[in-house]
């Protein structure tokens, strides 16, 4: 019988970093990767058909008995680069630490997103073997660059949409098992993302004379890019609740202790309060309300005492289901309100539309996920990550983004960071609730 964290361990130690540009990427550990799959799931890929998509994606087809809509298990394969700089252990290495709870599995991947991948090709792995055979197709859609650009998820697509294929409802990483996120709710929630938040990236530059820095002028280019920095931070974008987050302020709030209970279930009532609460109780819960920017990488000067010719900022925005990306860099140009600061868009990409909560597919995954977890209350949520499924809303209306792990805010916070790691009996129960998906379709 295969031994699903041994086979984790083998993936995880192979460092499938993708960067930009793309061409600093070493594809080496991607060929090896696609070549080991076969030796870890001889049945999967007995009884599937592989096909390579953008050379390194992979897409599996599992015929079922009878035609209908297919359903769509997703991860990518790919991960942010890592040094062994400030890791207690080797980012590859996927070593077992015992952290006086239980077994660590220590790794780049193991949460984003290798984790989830393994969970679905044990559990197809063990249905195969079963002699089990699907009603309808299921397919597998592994990208390999969703950390960067996203073209082999795009691709995948793309090959669907030219075959007439419309999934009944696809499932990607996203939200997990969490506690202690929502105030007066006690017990362990699962999130489930039925949209996700736009994204671009916007470059803010200051281009000026340079020269000694002995002789500076009253506002040098780093000063003016500074400067705009400060004004876009003391400018947020507004604030609102957007239909999934007034669903899980009912759906958490009845479960929610007195006056908990109350606040949350009289949204007619409360929601100025609300919104000004979910403003400053958390970065997470402040992300819920609002568009977000963050500044992540400043350019400036290459030498000590030489000043800036040229200045850059880049910022993040993750852009709210009821806004748009012309409307956040509007937001920007306004808060700047300098014009020798230019301001360039790069890779935009609208907000997700939002999946049902309702009907055959909402209540298939809402029932495994408490089968799998009894006691767990099942909610919607908005996605502040992007992820590849976004690009499967073009073909289906119930795309899905959970993933099956119960995850600490301390374990949220190592994904794209330093000693990344999973609990070993997370990443089986992982196992436990795709086996059991999978067996249901």
């Amino acid at each position: 019988m295969p031994d699903p964290i041994a086979n984790l361990q083998s993936l995880v130690r192979l460092p499938t970093m993708s960067r930009l540009p793309v061409e600093d990427t070493d594809w080496e550990p991607f060929r090896q990767f696609i070549a080991l799959l076969p030796e870890l799931y001889p049945a999967t890929h007995s009884a599937l058909e592989r096909e390579l998509v953008n050379e390194y994606s992979m897409l599996y087809r599992w015929k079922g008995r009878s035609d209908g809509p297919p359903t769509v298990l997703m991860a990518h394969y790919d991960v942010v680069p890592a040094t062994p700089d400030g890791w207690d252990h080797p980012p590859f290495a996927a070593e077992l630490v015992d952290d006086g709870v239980g077994q660590l599995i220590v790794g780049r991947g193991t949460l984003d997103d290798k984790g989830s991948l393994v969970c679905v090709l044990e559990a197809v792995e063990a249905n195969v073997l079963a002699g089990h055979r699907p009603e309808h197709d299921i397919y597998l859609s592994f990208g390999h660059d969703e950390e960067t650009v996203g073209s082999g998820a795009r691709a995948i697509v793309d090959l669907l949409e030219v075959r007439g294929i419309r999934p009944a409802i696809v499932i990607d990483e996203g939200g997990a098992i969490v506690e202690g996120i929502f105030p007066g709710v006690s017990g362990p929630i699962a999130v489930v993302g039925v949209s996700e938040k736009g994204i671009l990236s916007l470059s803010l530059t200051v281009e000026q004379d340079g020269g000694h820095a002995s002789m500076p002028p009253k506002l040098s280019a780093t000063a003016r890019l500074a400067t705009a920095i400060v004004r876009l931070n003391k400018r947020p974008f507004r604030a609102s609740f957007t239909s999934p987050v007034v669903e899980m302020i009912s759906t958490l709030g009845s479960h929610a202790r007195n006056p908990f209970r109350a606040v949350f279930t009289n949204l007619w009532l409360t929601r100025p309060l609300l919104l000004w609460l979910f403003g400053r109780l958390s970065a997470e819960t402040n992300s819920l309300i609002r568009t977000t920017q963050a500044v992540t990488m400043l350019q400036g000067s290459q030498a000590a005492n030489v000043l800036a010719e040229r200045a850059v900022a880049t910022v993040n925005i993750r852009v709210s289901i009821d806004s748009s990306v012309a409307e956040a860099v509007e937001h920007v140009r306004r808060a700047v309100a300098d014009p020798l600061v230019t301001i360039e868009v790069q890779h935009p990409n609208e907000p997700s539309p939002i999946s049902p909560t309702t009907g055959a597919a909402w209540e298939l995954l809402k029932a495994s996920i408490e089968d799998a977890f009894p006691g767990t209350i099942v909610t919607p949520y908005v996605m502040m990550a992007a992820s590849d499924s976004r690009y499967y809303t073009r073909i289906s209306e119930h795309v899905y983004r959970f993933s099956p792990f119960e995850m600490s805010k301390e374990e949220r916070g190592t994904l794209h960071a330093r000693n990344e790691r999973m609990h070993t009996s997370t990443f089986l129960s992982g196992v436990a609730f795709y086996t059991a998906l999978v067996g249901k379709l």
